[in-house]
């Protein structure tokens, strides 16, 4: 496990800082890439895909996921589909959290 990257149970935060609400960028919108696994196919072989190939990752679907702002590892979790609402849409339960009070 990264040394950042702590268990939830574990994040909790820090008596006496700031609360989140008071910051003035709290309410700015940020883009979380979830990253599933990586493929490494031969660009001979990617260049000959088309609708409905295969490109196998290397990831199993219980794997954990990782989640990215920008470059940065910032949280992994467990693919879940919600329950309720909208059948088969994703979503993710964070296992680990980075320490994000220095910023991202």
């Amino acid at each position: 496990m990264d040394d950042a990257i702590q268990p939830m149970d574990a994040a909790e935060d820090d008596k006496g800082a700031t609360p989140l609400s008071q910051h003035p960028f709290t309410q700015v919108p940020v883009e979380i890439t979830v990253s599933v696994g990586k493929a490494r196919p031969r660009l001979s072989d990617l260049l000959r895909m088309g609708q409905d190939a295969i490109l196998p990752l290397d990831s199993h679907v219980d794997d954990p996921v990782e989640l990215y702002v920008g470059d940065r590892l910032i949280a992994r979790g467990a693919l879940q589909e919600l329950e309720g609402g909208s059948s088969g849409q994703l979503v993710v339960r964070l296992t680990e959290v980075a320490d994000l009070k220095s910023g991202l």
